[in-house]
C-alpha cells in the first residue's frame, strides 16, 4: 500500500509539473543580477578606516528592489562567493559573536537571494562558520566541484533549479579548484576539489537529461584567465578556468564569474558554434552584473527562443536601503564597538612605503610578532598595504586589520639554508629589476614593449608583480645586490645571533599559511619544494588566525616602537639611494 502511495504521488508530480510545462507564458523576460565577491562590504561605511564608503549591500537592495517592481519582468537573485571574508563585520561574526545568527545570513536571507555559489574566501573561515551558512541560508549554496570525500557526492548542492511563471531555470555552481594551494587542509577537511570542466561536463548532462531547464545558468567563482599563475589550458584543476568551461562545455546561456575582481560582459565562442554570455562584478559591491533574458515561445518545438543581453550596473548611484540599514543596525553598531577597542600604544609612526625599499619598522614589527610567538630561527613576512600610514597614539583593533587582510594562520616549516636561499631569490625576483647604472630603476615596473616604464594619467608608474608576493626575511643578516641578474642576488652573511649560516642546515621558518600553502609560488618555485611535500615541512600550525595572534601580542606588550633593525640591504647602496628616491615618487608621487 505504501509503495502504492508512493507512486501515486510521483505521478502527481510530473502531472502537476507537464501542466506547469503546457502553461508557459508566450513571451516572458527573466532579468538574472548577480552579485559577486562582496568581502564584507554590507554597509556604505569601512570599518577598518572609520568613514563613509561609495558601495555597499544596502545600495545593491535599493537596485534590486527597483528590478523587482518592474512588472514586466521576472528578477533572480545569484550570488557569486567570497562573502565571509574582507571586513570586520564578518571576522567578528565568523570568530567573535558565534552564538548568534550570523549576519551574512541575515543579510542574504532578507534581501531573498535564489541561488550563490562558494568562493575560496568562504572556505577560508573553516568548517564551523561555512557549515552553519549553510544550515541557515534560505537558497541553496552550490559548488558541484567540492566533492565530500566519504560519500564522493558534492558536499554542496550542485545546482539549483528555479521557476519563474512555468519557466525552468537551471543554475550550475563551481568554486575554484585551487583551494589547497593556499589554505589549510584543516579549513576544507574532508572535501576534494575536482576540476571545474570535468564536473561542468557532467553536472551539463545531469541537468539536461533529467530537469530539461529552459534557460541553463553558470555561477562559477572562479575567473577567466586560465594563463594566470603560469597555467594553460591543459591544467588540470586550473584557478581560473571558466572561458575554458564556456569554450568547451556547451549548454550554457549566460555564465556569471567572480573570484578575478574584474568588470566582465563579453560573448564567447562555444564548441558547437554557438556563443555564450559572460558577466562578472568586480569586487566590494562596487558593481554587480545583469542579463536580461527575453524569452519567445515557438508553439511548434514547445521550446523557448531567446534574446539575451548583459550589463554590469555601478552601484554608487544607487542610495543605500533605509529599511535595510534599520533591520541590520545592531549587527554595524555591535561591529564597530568591537573594532574600536584598544590593542596597544603606538610610540612612532610606521608606514608601508619604505618596505618597498629595504628593511622597514612595518615588516620587522611583524617578523617580531611572528618569531616570539613560534620561537623560530627565521621569519618570512610582507606587507598586507600599499600605502599606509599608522601614527603615534593609540591603535585598534580596526589597525590590525591594515596589518592582515586575510585570515591566514601562522605556521613554522622545515626548510634547508639553500632552501631559505632560493625563496629569497625567487621575492626579489618578483620585487626588483635589474640595476646596470645609477641611473636605472631598482623597482620592477611595468613596462611597454620598448622596455619604457608605463605610466598612468597621474604619472604613477605600476609594479610587474603584486607586492603582497614581496617577502623579506628576520633572523638572518643578508644583501640583496641589484645590479647581479635574478637568482643571483642573495648573500646570506650570517644567523642575527651571530652563528654562520649553513645552507645544508635544517631551519625552523615562521611565515602565514598562505606562504606555506604554496601561495605566491615561492616555496615551490623559488625552493624548489613539490606541492605535495609542502604539508610534511609544516611544524606549527596557530590555534587562530594570524590577526588575533597579533592582537594578543601587542595587548601583553602594552606599548610598541617599531624600527627597523637593518638585518638586510640592498647594494650597490648608492646606486639604491639615487633609485630610491626617483622610484618612490613613480610609485607614490609627490606627497
Amino acid at each position: 500500500m505504501k509503495h502504492s502511495l508512493q507512486l501515486s504521488f510521483a505521478l502527481i508530480i510530473l502531472v502537476l509539473s507537464a501542466c506547469n510545462r503546457e502553461n508557459r507564458p508566450d513571451t516572458l523576460t527573466i532579468k538574472i543580477i548577480e552579485t559577486s565577491d562582496i568581502h564584507g562590504a554590507i554597509f556604505p561605511h569601512d570599518l577598518i578606516m572609520d568613514q563613509p564608503s561609495k558601495y555597499s549591500q544596502a545600495q545593491i537592495f535599493s537596485y534590486v528592489g527597483q528590478e523587482r517592481s518592474k512588472p514586466d519582468q521576472e528578477v533572480i537573485l545569484l550570488d557569486n562567493g567570497d562573502i565571509l571574508q574582507g571586513d570586520p563585520l564578518i571576522y567578528y561574526y565568523n570568530f567573535e559573536q558565534t552564538n548568534e545568527p550570523h549576519i551574512v545570513a541575515r543579510v542574504m536571507n532578507y534581501m531573498q537571494y535564489d541561488a550563490a555559489t562558494v568562493g575560496n574566501h568562504d572556505i577560508e573561515p573553516g568548517h564551523a562558520v561555512y557549515d552553519k551558512l549553510n544550515s541557515a541560508f534560505t537558497f541553496p549554496w552550490l559548488a558541484a566541484n567540492a566533492l565530500d570525500k566519504a560519500t564522493g557526492n558534492p558536499y554542496f548542492k550542485p545546482y539549483s533549479i528555479i521557476e519563474k511563471r512555468g519557466v525552468k531555470v537551471a543554475v550550475l555552481g563551481l568554486i575554484t579548484p585551487a583551494i589547497p594551494k593556499w589554505l589549510p587542509e584543516q579549513t576544507w577537511e574532508g572535501i576534494e576539489f575536482v576540476d571545474m570542466i570535468e564536473s561542468a561536463r557532467y553536472w551539463v548532462s545531469q541537468i539536461q537529461e533529467k530537469e530539461n531547464p529552459d534557460l541553463l545558468i553558470g555561477l562559477f567563482h572562479s575567473g577567466l584567465d586560465y594563463t594566470y599563475g603560469n597555467q594553460d589550458k591543459t591544467t588540470r584543476c586550473n584557478e581560473n578556468a571558466s572561458l575554458l568551461v564556456a569554450e568547451q562545455v556547451p549548454g550554457f546561456d549566460v555564465i556569471f564569474v567572480g573570484h578575478d575582481h574584474k568588470g566582465w560582459n563579453k560573448w564567447a565562442k562555444t564548441a558547437d558554434g554557438n556563443e555564450v554570455l559572460i558577466l562578472g562584478a568586480l569586487n566590494g559591491a562596487k558593481t554587480v552584473t545583469a542579463s536580461t533574458i527575453k524569452l519567445f515561445l515557438d508553439k511548434k518545438s514547445n521550446r523557448y527562443e531567446k534574446k539575451i543581453s548583459g550589463e554590469v550596473v555601478d552601484i554608487a548611484s544607487f542610495e543605500p536601503n533605509q529599511d535595510f540599514l534599520k533591520e541590520f543596525e545592531d549587527a554595524f553598531d555591535n561591529a564597530s564597538e568591537y573594532v574600536s577597542k584598544p590593542v596597544t600604544e603606538l610610540q612612532n609612526p610606521i608606514s608601508t612605503r619604505p618596505v618597498f625599499f629595504g628593511d622597514a619598522a612595518f615588516t620587522d614589527l611583524i617578523h617580531e610578532m611572528q618569531l616570539d610567538i613560534t620561537d623560530a630561527d627565521i621569519s618570512f613576512a610582507t606587507s598586507n598595504s600599499f600605502d599606509l600610514k599608522l601614527d603615534t597614539g593609540l591603535l585598534q583593533i580596526r589597525d590590525i586589520f591594515k596589518f592582515h587582510r586575510y585570515e591566514n594562520l601562522l605556521y613554522t616549516m622545515e626548510l634547508t639554508g639553500k632552501e631559505i636561499e632560493d625563496y629569497l631569490e625567487y621575492s626579489y625576483s618578483l620585487w626588483y629589476d635589474q640595476m646596470q647604472s645609477p641611473e636605472d630603476h631598482m623597482l620592477l615596473f611595468r613596462k611597454d614593449s620598448a622596455g619604457q616604464v608605463i605610466l598612468n594619467s597621474n604619472n604613477l608608474a605600476s609594479l610587474e608583480n603584486p607586492f603582497w608576493n614581496f617577502d623579506s626575511s628576520e633572523g638572518i643578516y643578508y644583501e640583496v645586490d641589484v645590479s647581479k641578474p635574478e637568482g643571483n642576488r642573495i648573500r646570506i652573511i650570517s644567523l642575527t645571533d651571530g652563528a654562520p649560516f649553513d645552507p645544508a642546515h635544517h631551519y625552523s621558518v615562521a611565515l602565514n599559511s598562505y606562504r606555506g600553502n604554496g601561495g605566491g609560488e615561492h616555496l615551490t618555485l623559488g625552493a624548489g619544494i613539490s606541492r605535495d611535500s609542502l604539508s610534511q615541512r609544516i611544524q606549527y600550525i596557530s590555534e587562530r588566525d594570524l590577526r588575533w595572534h597579533t592582537i594578543q601580542w601587542l595587548e601583553q606588550k602594552g606599548s610598541v616602537a617599531p624600527k627597523a633593525n637593518r638585518n638586510w640591504k640592498v647594494i650597490p647602496e648608492l646606486w639604491v639611494e639615487n633609485a630610491t628616491a626617483t622610484d618612490q615618487l613613480l610609485l607614490f608621487g609627490p606627497n
